[in-house]
């Protein structure tokens, strides 16, 4: 059984982190704080126990490719969900493969919407083990 996520990110690439940074913090007025692991810094501003937004720097930010929902998977096992989801015929566009922090699979919904899930780098890739 695939398990359910608990956890939502939502993942903006953009042009100018500096300027994100400013506006989310001071436009918007969220809690925004800067994360190492990316070149430059990446953002994080958390809206709830269960949703955040992150931001990262990107030369390829254009409408459409941004941003993207990411379900956290609390208990691992991202490969085994991955082979699960293409086995129903799920479109897997980025294998599982490391991410900041842990390990990401980018897949499309049936309206070919861009989705992923991550996960912590300290739980298991596999339950099966």
């Amino acid at each position: 059984m695939i398990p359910a996520p608990h956890e939502i990110s939502i993942v903006f690439n953009v042009s100018d982190i500096e300027r994100t940074e400013r506006f989310y913090r001071d436009t918007l007025g969220l809690d925004v704080a800067r994360q190492e692991g990316a070149d430059p810094f990446w953002l994080t501003a958390t809206l709830s126990e269960t949703s955040q937004l992150i931001f990262f720097q990107s030369d390829d930010v254009r409408p459409g490719n941004t941003p993207i929902v990411v379900f956290d998977l609390k208990a691992g096992g991202i490969e085994d969900l991955i082979t699960a989801l293409a086995a129903q015929g799920v479109t897997i566009v980025t294998p599982v493969s490391e991410a900041p922090g842990g390990w990401s699979a980018d897949f499309l919904d049936p309206d070919g919407n861009l989705l992923a899930f991550w996960q912590t780098g300290e739980k298991p890739v596999s339950l099966k083990s």
